[in-house]
């Protein structure tokens, strides 16, 4: 195993006890294409009884800087999770494997650090068709699972916390 070992925190995690506001970081490159997957997140959570004042949307230039945003999101303790979205389509350089790996890699580090749910809806395609289709089109919308992530996923965060055991077993 290289690296270390995960610090394991000794108090629930940063957001509040029951918080049910939820952000959405979006990039802004390929900007056309990360409205879809706004679109499609606001639609779960509100689906998920999130009601739309208690959704905040907050554009980024690019995928590469998701991390940091939702890093400071989740600092200041208000949401229950935060929903990050972006496009990166390769090209003909190896830029497209740097972002994607660098915006997976901080998405999910500070999950794990913090214990808020921060989730991955970040379409990485080989062609703008192949975006469109994960935007919304005939192979669904990476937005509106990334929220439907966070939404289970906050829910979980706060039954353990809670010490409650109902909806706690595994499914599947």
């Amino acid at each position: 195993m290289a690296g270390p070992a995960p610090k394991h925190r000794s108090g629930p995690p940063r957001a509040h006890a029951g918080a049910q506001h939820f952000a959405i970081v979006a990039a802004r490159f390929n900007e056309s294409i990360s409205e879809r997957l706004v679109a499609g997140a606001r639609e779960a959570l509100e689906e998920g009884k999130i009601a739309a004042d208690r959704i905040e949307v907050h554009w980024v230039p690019g995928s590469f800087e998701l991390p940091l945003a939702a890093s400071h999101l989740v600092a200041t303790g208000r949401y229950a999770g935060v929903i990050c979205v972006g496009v990166v389509i390769r090209g003909e350089t190896p830029h497209f494997d740097y972002v994607a790996r660098e915006a997976a890699t901080g998405i999910r580090e500070i999950a794990v650090s913090t214990g808020v749910p921060v989730t991955f809806g970040v379409i990485t395609a080989l062609t703008e068709e192949q975006a469109w289709a994960r935007a919304g089109g005939a192979v669904g919308n990476r937005g509106r699972e990334a929220a439907e992530a966070a939404l289970e996923m906050a829910s979980f965060v706060d039954r353990v916390w809670n010490g409650r055991t109902d909806g706690a077993a595994a499914q599947g």
